[in-house]
């Protein structure tokens, strides 16, 4: 997918922040807010009318809530990314998050850099959780092995995914870039992040881990 011009569904109830951060994206020479939302039943209209590379989502709309909307984004649109936008460290909520199909969050505080960082990830099919989501994210794969493997499953992006597909293969980071045509660097990133989500030490014991839960399809 082209990253060149990113193009943006924002859902937002607060007016004030809505346009704060309308005028902060509008510096973003990438970034184009296609159309805007206060809450979560005229996001998913608007969903349906127009495609879009990337869902904005504040975690507290009103009426259908954010948790509600995301999940009924990502059934009528399940390859829209969808970044959750929040005022606070959403940890309690990050298991609800990624059962509902949202590929990461950002506080609202980051910088414009930083957000834009965050979209062409997730756009990218990587994922954007902070360290104390990722902590949490590790401890339920800990404690629950069987009941969250699905959640577990969940948190590894299709591309991800594909990744460690191709990791359980023997393939090197330049051969898996030629195979996904994408940067050796870009393999790093995505690499790091699978190990991170899955607390493995190297790419070995990330595939014993994904083969012991069933992660892995055709392994």
């Amino acid at each position: 997918m082209p990253l060149d011009r990113l193009k943006i569904l924002l859902v937002e109830d607060d007016e004030l922040f809505r346009l704060g951060l309308q005028v902060r994206l509008q510096r973003e020479s990438a970034v184009e807010i296609l159309a805007e939302a206060h809450d979560g039943e005229t996001a998913i209209d608007l969903a349906k009318q127009q495609p879009f590379d990337l869902v904005l989502l504040d975690i507290g709309l009103p009426g259908l809530g954010g948790l509600e909307t995301c999940r009924q984004l990502k059934q009528n649109h399940p390859q829209l990314p969808i970044l959750v936008l929040t005022s606070r460290n959403e940890r309690s909520s990050i298991a609800r998050l990624v059962a509902a199909g949202a590929q990461g969050y950002c506080l609202k505080g980051v910088t414009a850099a930083t957000l834009v960082l965050a979209m062409r990830s997730v756009i990218a099919g990587a994922s954007w959780w902070d360290a104390a989501a990722t902590a949490e994210i590790h401890t339920l794969f800990q404690n629950n092995p069987t009941e969250d493997r699905a959640l577990i499953a969940n948190t590894l992006t299709r591309r991800e995914q594909e990744i460690l597909s191709l990791i359980a293969t023997a393939k090197t980071d330049r051969e898996i870039a030629e195979v996904l045509y994408i940067a050796p660097g870009t393999v790093r990133v995505h690499v790091h992040t699978i190990l991170h989500k899955l607390g493995a030490i190297d790419r070995k014991q990330a595939v014993a881990i994904a083969i012991q839960n069933h992660l892995l399809k055709d392994v």
